[in-house]
């Protein structure tokens, strides 16, 4: 019994031991070679006037949120509500930043606002039915996921443009510092960037699981290793 109780006080001893070291930031588990993997989620803005008019506006800074969109905003931030991110990142139109305020006012952390991660400009088709946008506005974007990404939508960008302003925000992001960050962009912009840009594109998900308003995208990955896609409005990818 003696030598029993020897060995389990050794044991905890060295338990405690490691579990200081750690605390105290020096062991292996944290000291460990940093990967810079990076978990990005998608976050489209709550409902819109913009959404409720069923017209296509791109404009920036655009309509604010609805009574709705602010109900939705609120509903996001509650199910975001563990704060396991390190940054809030928003587009640079008004609709995503009140969808994000009210997750930086639960976690205490600043909206940051990035060029980048704005709709994609409607050109021509600004202002247009909603109901129209696949034969129109979104026939340049649906080659770009097809890999031509010369197709350029009329009076506004190419695939090549799109993917970099968005690749930058993302760059710059990572150069803050921020590992697990949230982003509240638009449901054009999050889903095209994803499926253009992970290893393990589903296509099939733009018609049978269009991203809604407060619906998330999450990736894996980094800037100069790319991304591959985790999960599509709560679903896991394959």
């Amino acid at each position: 019994m003696q030598a029993l109780a020897s060995r389990l006080t050794a044991m905890i001893t060295a338990i405690v031991a490691a579990v200081a070291i750690i605390v105290a930031g020096g062991g292996s588990a944290v000291a460990a070679p940093q990967t810079g993997e990076m978990f990005l989620t998608f976050v489209r803005h709550g409902e819109s006037a913009g959404n409720a008019s069923g017209l296509i506006d791109t404009s920036i800074p655009g309509p604010g949120l609805t009574d709705k969109g602010r109900e939705q905003a609120a509903a996001v931030a509650a199910l975001l509500n563990d704060c396991k991110f390190d940054g809030i990142y928003a587009s640079t139109m008004v609709r995503t930043q009140q969808t994000a305020t009210p997750l930086s006012d639960l976690c205490d952390r600043p909206v940051v606002v990035e060029d980048g991660f704005h709709e994609i400009e409607a050109g021509i088709y600004e202002g247009t039915p909603e109901r129209e946008a696949i034969g129109n506005y979104f026939a340049a974007p649906m080659q770009w996921m097809q890999g031509n990404l010369d197709a350029r939508i009329p009076g506004s960008i190419n695939g090549h443009e799109f993917k970099k302003r968005m690749d930058d925000s993302i760059q710059d992001i990572k150069d803050r510092g921020s590992k697990r960050a949230v982003i509240f962009s638009h449901g054009g912009a999050m889903m095209v960037w994803a499926l253009i840009s992970v290893a393990n594109p589903d296509m099939s998900k733009l018609q049978t699981d269009p991203i809604h308003n407060t619906g998330r995208v999450v990736v894996k990955g980094s800037p100069a290793k790319g991304w591959k896609l985790v999960s599509w409005d709560g679903s896991l990818a394959a």
